[in-house]
């Protein structure tokens, strides 16, 4: 039979302090791709547009919201906390719960009318068009013999 143990572990504590601190006192801190935070993102692009997808079970799709400002994306939302039936009690629990946002910059402007959105599987994924004014635009350089 496999026994649960609970080892205590002094860097998870200092990093889930620094998580908290930041949300508290620096809420643009979770701005940066660096990788922490909730949601768990990837994002990848080419010239065209930008692929983001973000890892959110358990957070109602009708309730987030995502908005775009020229070259930045924010995903808000909120996961609710599971609750307890009477005599139970939790043996583990490491699954967030409560308010998140994260900001996050792209290398080009966003066509905020060509953002398309879909959920599935509890995973958010965001298709998001470089504007037309921002796409790299060929020039033709004239020279006297070209006339």
């Amino acid at each position: 039979m496999a026994m649960l143990t609970n080892r205590w572990n002094p860097w998870a504590d200092l990093a889930r302090m620094q998580q908290d601190f930041d949300r508290l006192f620096m809420p643009g801190a979770a701005a940066t791709s660096s990788g922490s935070g909730f949601p768990a993102v990837n994002i990848w692009s080419n010239e065209e547009q930008s692929l983001m997808t973000a890892e959110i079970p358990g957070v109602d799709p009708d309730k987030l919201e995502i908005t775009v400002k020229d070259n930045t994306v924010t995903i808000r939302g909120n996961r609710q906390a599971e609750s307890l039936k009477d005599g139970e009690s939790w043996l583990l629990r490491e699954r967030g719960e409560g308010a998140f946002a994260r900001s996050f910059r792209l290398p080009f402007r966003v066509d905020s009318d060509k953002v398309k959105a879909d959920y599935q599987k509890g995973i958010l994924q965001l298709t998001l068009c470089r504007s037309e004014q921002d796409k790299p635009h060929k020039i033709t350089v004239r020279s006297e013999q070209s006339e």
